[in-house]
């Protein structure tokens, strides 16, 4: 079981960048593949991205692919999400969470996520 803290969000005008942290505490983190999600007020999170162990990125989504990129830092417990070009649309809560698979990207449902952080809200706007 992961205990996944986000950080980084704050608020930013458009077209700027933030990059958001995900950290654990345990050292399994470099085991699992994470998600990145956003939910806006009133939705249903949605997810954007998720990255394996060894940082290829899979699973992105189509709306945010060539603004949002992930890295990671396993020895630093650290997982990344870089925001670029942002818009005021990208006003949300931004989550990471562990895959139920593992080292594998199984998909961006929700419900193949788990040791959801406490998110990190991200405003853009002038």
């Amino acid at each position: 079981q992961l205990t996944l803290v986000e950080s980084g969000g704050g608020l930013v005008q458009p077209g700027g960048s933030l990059r958001l942290s995900c950290a654990a505490s345990e050292r399994t983190l470099g085991y699992y593949a994470i998600g990145w999600f956003r939910q806006f007020p009133g939705k249903e999170r949605e997810g954007l991205l998720c990255i394996r162990p060894s940082g290829v990125i899979t699973n992105f989504a189509a709306h945010v692919k060539g603004r949002v990129t992930s890295s990671r830092d396993n020895a630093a417990r650290t997982v990344y999400l870089q925001l670029n070009s942002l818009k005021p649309d990208d006003t949300a809560m931004y989550y990471c969470a562990a895959s139920l698979s593992g080292s594998l990207c199984t998909g961006l449902s929700t419900g193949s996520f788990y040791s959801w952080g406490q998110g990190t809200q991200v405003t853009v706007s002038s």
